[in-house]
């Protein structure tokens, strides 16, 4: 029979232990990175407010001087109206964030690096980077003098079929030396699909977006494309745009064919707001051979011109490469290392705004432009 010392040591030794396997828990499963939003005008918004639930982030302040809009998003996703704020300003010294995402107008991404970065605050944009060249410099200086971390956004990012396709070509070598790439992203039109009037606002006006399909969609391909010529800039860039429906988009271009060339490939950007159906698809050809990327999932593959055509559909990308979100939240916990030639990375997307910049002088001028 045990003496009640014993059991009164036992039991401290129990609670000892319990007690030293959750500080470890804890310790292990670090809290989540705390964000702010800034802005609910682009729609791309709901990517964040709709996300399901995971440990990586926690959304803690919202600006939004649109009170009706930010209301209307609230009844939507369940968030507390008592953490939106008129002002970046008063949304940061309330509410502390160590990263902000930015879903405002393109034109306003200078204005939120321009109050994060001095504050050491990171900065995740929605694409392009910014309006413009200028812009896009001045965001970058603010970024390394202030030593924070500025993304771009896109949705293509995520597909788990061009990292395949990258994964074919590069790793692999399944295709031979990149000879020419063509990327396709477009849809009917905003007007046309729908999208809601605070975001139709802006993105149809040159200075708050800074052209109208020729940066809506255009940067996707400029973004792709530089990622697979790993990181190099193109020697030239060559742009049409055309305003087929100037009755609905007046002031921007609804139509734009951008063509990049590099030593020894070519790069055709297909951006529209006139297509009948939606589309972000990718071919990528080869010395040898062809991927076709269809969309997020499915690839088709050729490697010769005797070969048979290979599909395949790819699974989902595992946490953390999986979502826009989780990978920021690892990037600021260090648990990935940064990438300078990532699709998400301040080193590609300069070369993606240095592509638009050209591609919208090219269209302008009628010439082809060389990029030092």
């Amino acid at each position: 029979m045990k003496s009640p010392l014993f059991k009164s040591y036992f039991l401290v030794l129990i609670i000892l232990m319990s007690f030293s396997s959750s500080l470890a828990l804890a310790q292990s499963s670090p809290k989540p990175v705390r964000i702010g939003v800034v802005g609910l005008t682009h729609t791309h918004v709901h990517w964040i407010l709709g996300r399901e639930k995971r440990p990586d982030i926690e959304i803690v302040g919202i600006v939004e001087p649109n009170r009706d809009l930010a209301q209307r998003y609230s009844d939507q996703h369940g968030y507390s109206m008592d953490i939106v704020f008129d002002t970046m300003e008063e949304m940061i010294a309330q509410t502390k964030p160590e990263a902000v995402t930015a879903f405002g107008t393109i034109y306003e991404h200078l204005e939120v690096v321009q109050t994060c970065a001095p504050k050491g605050i990171h900065v995740m944009v929605e694409k392009p980077l910014a309006v413009s060249l200028k812009h896009a410099r001045q965001m970058a200086a603010l970024a390394r003098k202030h030593d924070i971390m500025l993304l771009t956004n896109y949705e293509t990012t995520w597909y788990a079929s061009n990292h395949e396709a990258y994964k074919i070509v590069h790793k692999e070598e399944k295709i031979g030396h990149i000879r020419k790439v063509v990327v396709h992203d477009g849809h009917p039109g905003p007007k046309e699909i729908g999208v809601n009037q605070e975001f139709l606002d802006w993105l149809i006006d040159p200075v708050q977006n800074g052209g109208g399909a020729i940066t809506d969609f255009g940067c996707y391909g400029a973004n792709l494309m530089t990622w697979l010529m790993k990181g190099e800039a193109p020697l030239t860039v060559t742009a049409v745009t055309q305003t087929i429906k100037p009755d609905i988009y007046p002031e921007v271009d609804d139509e734009a064919t951008i063509i990049l060339t590099y030593p020894k490939a070519q790069g055709i950007i297909q951006a529209s707001w006139n297509w009948p159906i939606n589309r972000k698809d990718m071919e990528v050809y080869g010395k040898t051979g062809v991927v076709y990327t269809d969309n997020g999932s499915d690839l088709r593959l050729r490697t010769s011109e005797d070969s048979p055509e290979q599909k395949f559909s790819i699974p989902g990308r595992a946490t953390p490469v999986d979502d826009p979100f989780a990978y920021f939240a690892a990037l600021i916990r260090k648990d990935l290392d940064y990438d300078t030639k990532s699709l998400s990375s301040l080193e590609n997307n300069m070369v993606v705004m240095r592509i638009l910049d050209a591609a919208i002088k090219s269209a302008r001028s009628g010439k082809t432009q060389k990029l030092k």
